[in-house]
């Protein structure tokens, strides 16, 4: 018998290791849509290899066979309000991470305005404790920004966050509004100094409070997109860039709603500034005649804006100019939903719906593309974007290294959504009837599936608070 070579030495003793080998026409890789197969041990990516190579895996080793559908890197949800602690009558972090998963989400980044708001460095581990054996995906947690110390941001410990939670302007949810402009940019040095990354809800509160003195509250929904306008978001915005232009912090614009913030963001990026912008996905499925018709169901803040600025936020997600997709998944009751005009909450599920409805507002908007081209960008801005804006290691990627989370998706799946399908703990979507292209069949995190399209059934509540050790920083290598 002929001697192995080291090669092959190193292949056997790969094999004896491996739990699961994952086969697909179409893998998709940061260098493209290929054929290939994902080796998996331990709950990550061992190897990823050409189906043409000699395939030396072990019968004994499982194997899952995607077929024709896309296999995408776990995607990465980096704006949800999973609402604990203090607000889970309305969503809990079992109830949310199934809706994640079964959206195609294995990672998620949870906002700080809760009850209480999560403030501190100590907030922050009582809140992953809380959450330990609760969740069907990994998660990280902005930290939030409070108004009255903003120096600690200098000194955050980047094993709890490395980012920060900014709410420029207040809404029924947000206790921690800063209005100062001396503690605003307070916390931009003090952010620079400690290099947190902020993440800004960029509205210009004092200006909303100026025209609310003049104007009254808003007595329907075909008056709510004019009482909430474009001009608070660009104001802010414009202080937002001068700020990082001031002191470089780096800064992640939330929920981006207008042509004209988009157009100035863009700008500064272009000038080399280090500030982003993020699109949501019911910016880009929603009008302003929507909220007319639907009224609270689309209720937002931003408010849902023009088709015009509809338009332009899908060329910055064609064009690359914005850097992630986030759902804002911020869950109400029915019964808060529908109080009067001036005490129902903004808000909406959306993690669940996000993937699919983009993919089916892409494939509507521009039927001709290739859908490997559009399932690229799908990847760039829900999974490799933000893995390197917000530096979550083994994220975001199919490569050796990699945490084993992968996503089937079947891109041609057409159906309709309904509120037999939400798995929110609220039980219902502004999405339903919607008929959607695009499907999540399979979710699998850590290499074990949380989620079964055919089965209805979920995985293990054992979702990680992901380390954020200075050490372990980088993505792009894995």
């Amino acid at each position: 018998m002929a001697e192995l070579n080291e090669a092959e030495l190193n292949k056997a003793e790969l094999n004896e290791n491996l739990d699961l080998v994952v086969t697909a026409r179409r893998l998709v890789t940061p260098e493209g849509v290929r054929p290939g197969r994902v080796l998996i041990a331990g709950g990550r990516v061992l190897a990823v290899e050409d189906v043409d190579d000699a395939d030396t895996v072990p019968a004994s080793v499982p194997r899952m066979d995607a077929g024709d559908h896309y296999v995408l890197p776990g995607l990465i949800d980096s704006h949800v309000h999973f609402r604990t602690p203090g607000l889970t009558h309305k969503e809990d972090w079992e109830h949310g991470s199934r809706a994640a998963v079964a959206g195609g989400f294995t990672t998620v980044m949870d906002m700080p305005n809760t009850v209480p708001p999560t403030l501190t460095e100590e907030a922050v581990r009582e809140k992953a404790a809380m959450i330990a054996g609760h969740s069907l995906v990994d998660h990280r947690f902005h930290i939030g920004l409070d108004p009255e110390r903003p120096e600690l941001l200098a000194t955050l410990d980047p094993e709890v966050a490395t980012s920060a939670k900014v709410f420029m302007a207040g809404h029924h949810t947000a206790p921690t509004v800063v209005r100062d402009p001396v503690a605003l940019e307070k916390a931009f040095v003090a952010a620079a100094e400690g290099g947190v990354q902020l993440v800004l809800h960029a509205e210009d509160d004092l200006l909303f409070q100026l025209l609310d003195g003049w104007w009254g509250d808003p007595e329907n929904y075909r008056e709510y997109e004019a009482r909430r306008p474009r001009s608070g978001g660009i104001a802010a915005v414009a202080r937002v860039i001068e700020l990082v232009r001031r002191h470089g912090t780096k800064a992640h614009i939330l929920h981006l709603s207008s042509a004209e913030e988009a157009d100035l963001v863009s700008a500064a990026r272009a000038a080399g500034l280090p500030v982003s912008f993020e699109v949501t996905g019911h910016h880009l499925s929603f009008t302003d005649e929507d909220t007319k018709r639907l009224g609270a169901r689309t209720r937002l803040s931003p408010s849902i804006r023009q088709q015009a600025d509809q338009d332009r936020l899908w060329e910055a997600l064609r064009s690359g100019h914005s850097a992630t997709i986030g759902s804002d998944h911020a869950p109400h009751t029915v019964e808060e939903k529908t109080q009067t005009v001036q005490k129902s909450p903004p808000g909406l599920p959306g993690v669940q719906e996000l993937a699919v409805g983009v993919w089916t507002g892409m494939r509507r908007r521009w039927p001709d593309e290739n859908p490997d081209v559009a399932v690229a960008r799908l990847v760039r801005h829900l999974a490799e974007g933000p893995a390197d804006l917000f530096r979550l290691p083994g994220k975001g990627r199919i490569v050796p290294g990699a945490d084993a989370d992968l996503v089937f998706f079947a891109p041609d799946a057409t159906w309709m959504l309904s509120a037999h399908d939400v798995r929110a703990k609220c039980g219902w979507s502004a999405y339903e009837g919607w008929t959607m292209t695009g499907r999540v069949e399979r979710t699998l995190r850590a290499g074990k599936v949380v989620w079964d399209a055919a089965t209805g059934e979920f995985g293990d509540y054992d979702g990680r608070w992901l380390s954020c050790a200075p050490a372990a920083v980088e993505t792009k290598g894995v």
